[in-house]
């Protein structure tokens, strides 16, 4: 199986990611249409982010944007736990350029 990296427009709701991502993620950010989504892919390493889009400042920018989460562990039904929550974040107005959570089930979890 080939497991290529390519660069990919990942979209999000406040903008977009060029990113390097996997075969795998590509997947992932296909919901069926002609767009890949950042939100189901989830947290990218920043340093595979080669440029961002920010829909609030109508600009581009190089690097990755801000990237911030949280592992609350919460349980969200009986057999469903949120693992993270996080936001990627414009670093010169702080708008959201998208959202992701990331769910396991309880029987995924390691502990």
């Amino acid at each position: 199986m080939s497991d290529d990296v390519r660069i990919k427009k990942l979209r999000g709701s406040g903008g977009f990611v060029m990113a390097q991502v996997t075969d795998e993620q590509q997947g992932k950010g296909n919901l069926g249409g002609p767009d890949l989504f950042l939100a189901p892919i989830g947290r990218l390493d920043a340093e595979k982010i080669k440029k961002y889009s920010c829909n609030t400042c109508d600009q581009e920018y190089e690097g990755a944007p801000k990237i911030e989460y949280e592992n609350p562990n919460e349980q969200v039904s009986e057999n469903l736990f949120l693992v993270e929550r996080g936001q990627y974040l414009c670093t010169a107005c702080s708008s959201i350029i998208a959202e992701y959570r990331e769910f396991k089930k309880s029987d995924e979890l390691g502990g």
